[in-house]
């Protein structure tokens, strides 16, 4: 008999592209000049810095941060204040099993975010509140609702994730002062605060008020994720009981790391390399934006005056067909509607969208990214 022959599974393509979101351009990370600021740091490195690390940081690189973040940010910051961490999730789950042991039950957190962020909240024991999103920004009005547990809210003020609003100057009000009322506390992570293109960056809600807000900061989008560098500003009133915390057991970032950070902020190659790499995404945001209305003009964007990614609104019931599509072509994408909170029955459904992280790709392979999405987008009815 003939040999028979099992036809081969298709499978979708390994990704060639990737345009996900929450990713900088890694290819850009300026070896050079880290290269020499590490250098530097190491030369005027005290002996100290090669022994057990203090759980809050370095004080090189605290008050480095202290001077910009005041500079760039409008943030109230003391050195003393400043907790460095090991990314913006380590600083949430500490923050989070304090305000936990403090009473709070509930954290109000916005309609749409990273799920792993929720996740850290609710390992910490918090159950998570949505916020209903619109043009100005996260509704902060249900946390009015009388709630025992609701005493905490997590915002992004300066760039919402996914949907690229900042929030309004009256929301903003709003929420400083349902914490200035109820003695709440506020987590501002200041998400893509530093890339805005339309006009200068959206200052920070933590200088309205210090005492109630705790402020979250990364070198991720800036500098590259693999540093593992952030840092936390903290009231004075959560300062003590959040470093207990970290003492106890948690992973603390690199001294030599630490050094070369604050030499290359106060030697002004972080600033120079902010600006550098503000210039190279606001050129791929605008290509994509040119592409599209070119070549896909039905598909609507938004979310484009700062960040490193933009949303794309599609057609109802395409936003499964697409990623599906996309896969078979070797591009990575991300959905809007993994993003949102589960919604109650009562809410309008999760609109389809893409989620296009036009921040990701190295410059060579931004092109070939770009046609293989307008490849998969759904086509004008």
């Amino acid at each position: 008999a003939p040999e028979r022959r099992t036809p081969p599974v298709r499978t979708p393509r390994r990704a060639a592209y990737s345009l996900r979101p929450g990713t900088a351009d890694v290819s850009a990370f300026p070896r050079a000049a880290w290269l020499a600021a590490a250098r530097r740091a190491m030369a005027a490195a005290p002996n100290d810095a090669f022994g057990h690390v203090d759980e809050r940081g370095r004080i090189e690189l605290r008050t480095a941060l202290a001077g910009y973040l005041a500079r760039a940010r409008g943030v109230h910051a003391d050195p003393e204040r400043i907790v460095v961490c090991a990314g913006f999730t380590q600083g949430l789950g500490l923050v989070s099993r304090v305000l936990r042991e403090r009473g709070t039950r509930e954290m109000g957190v916005e309609e749409y975010g990273l799920w792993f962020h929720r996740e850290a909240l609710e390992r910490a024991g918090l159950r998570c509140l949505p916020m209903p999103l619109d043009g100005e920004g996260a509704d902060v009005g249900v946390l009015e609702g009388g709630k025992a547990g609701a005493r905490s809210v997590l915002v992004t003020p300066a760039h919402q994730f996914p949907t690229g609003v900042p929030l309004h100057p009256g929301r903003r009000a709003a929420v400083v002062d349902w914490a200035a009322r109820t003695g709440g506390t506020i987590l501002e992570d200041d998400y893509d605060g530093e890339f805005r293109y339309d006009r200068q960056p959206v200052g920070c809600l933590q200088g309205l008020a210090p005492e109630r807000i705790v402020y979250f900061g990364t070198a991720s989008k800036s500098l590259a994720p693999g540093l593992r560098l952030a840092w936390m500003v903290l009231p004075e009133h959560l300062a003590g009981e959040v470093l207990a915390h970290k003492q106890a057991g948690e992973w603390s970032s690199g001294a030599l790391e630490q050094l070369t950070l604050a030499e290359f902020i106060t030697s002004g190659a972080y600033d120079r390399h902010v600006r550098a790499m503000r210039l190279r995404y606001r050129r791929r945001r605008d290509r994509l934006v040119e592409v599209l209305a070119e070549r896909a003009p039905h598909i609507k964007v938004t979310g484009i005056a700062a960040g490193l990614h933009a949303v794309l609104e599609l057609p109802p019931g395409t936003e499964h067909p697409t990623l599906q599509a996309a896969a078979w072509e070797g591009l990575a994408l991300e959905g809007l509607s993994p993003l949102r909170v589960t919604p109650p029955a009562t809410s309008a459904p999760t609109p389809d969208g893409l989620i296009v992280g036009y921040g990701t790709p190295p410059d060579h392979a931004f092109p070939g990214a770009l046609e293989a999405l307008l490849r998969v987008l759904p086509p004008a009815e």
